[in-house]
């Protein structure tokens, strides 16, 4: 008996142990090939490279919007798979309505040097922002953030730092921890994760205003913690459910819905308050 509880101590010992050296391995998951932007739509791209504070360079597409003068650009950030050639549709949705996209590959995404992790994510937020802040058909002061997924923890950071004229989450966690925990409640989740993007204990301290959209079968984050960082956040705000969309739907990536709510929302920054607070979309 006593051999055999061993046995089970070390088993779990090990099991923990491998968990903890390969988080990150589960966390980040990077696809390397980028194809060329007119192979996934948008012939109209510009690809671009920029610094990282720690040395490392990184490539994007800045996707320019189809006016004259775009009034706003979004900067976005990816969720934990894929590159940013998944982000197309996306982007040249939103350039159709007017606004200026940067995609832009994490370290270690998209064919970039280096290791992810959340220090250094946060550092390649700060170089994406700065590379727009140089960029003489951007106005910095017309910024706006979209952070999926992953990418909403990554978009808060930088909002404490650099806030930004707008700041959209889609599909955002109240912390990896409480989504790892989530998904693995067996496993002391709380105790060994090293990139925790505490993001329940940063929103209320954003001063911009703030557009959640969430699918109401996300099966992936919650749409608990959606709501509750959510809740968490000041005015001013708006709320998204949508209706039967899981994680990974078209519907929450590039849907009708999503484009027309963040165009929206993007174009009402001054007069928000004409904006319901909340609303779930049937």
């Amino acid at each position: 008996m006593a051999s055999t509880l061993g046995m089970f101590v070390l088993v779990a010992i090990v099991c923990v142990g491998l968990l903890w050296a390969f988080q990150r391995h589960l966390l980040y998951i990077p696809f390397g090939h980028v194809p060329s932007p007119a192979t996934v739509g948008l012939p109209q791209a510009e690809e671009v490279t920029f610094r990282t504070e720690d040395g490392l360079t990184l490539a994007g597409w800045f996707v320019p919007g189809e006016t004259r003068s775009a009034p706003f650009t979004i900067l976005v950030f990816n969720g934990n798979a894929g590159n940013r050639s998944f982000r197309a549709p996306l982007a040249l949705a939103l350039a159709k309505a007017g606004l200026s996209v940067l995609l832009f590959d994490y370290r270690g995404y998209g064919g970039n040097a280096g290791r992810p992790s959340e220090a250094g994510l946060a550092a390649d937020a700060r170089g994406a922002r700065s590379y727009l802040e140089q960029r003489r058909d951007v106005d910095p002061r017309r910024i706006a953030y979209v952070g999926e997924s992953l990418g909403s923890g990554v978009a808060i950071a930088l909002a404490l730092e650099r806030a930004p004229a707008a700041l959209i989450l889609r599909s955002p966690y109240t912390s990896m921890t409480d989504l790892g925990q989530y998904h693995y409640p067996f496993l002391p989740v709380r105790l060994l994760l090293s990139d925790r993007y505490p993001s329940i204990e940063r929103i209320g301290q954003i001063r911009c205003p703030l557009l959640v959209i969430a699918g109401d079968r996300d099966s992936i984050v919650p749409p608990k913690q959606s709501l509750r960082l959510f809740n968490t956040a000041p005015e001013p705000k708006r709320l998204v459910m949508v209706p039967g969309a899981d994680h990974n739907d078209y519907a929450l990536n590039a849907g009708d819905l999503l484009i027309e709510e963040v165009v929206r929302f993007v174009g009402a920054m001054k007069k928000w308050q004409s904006l319901p607070r909340d609303q779930s979309v049937n």
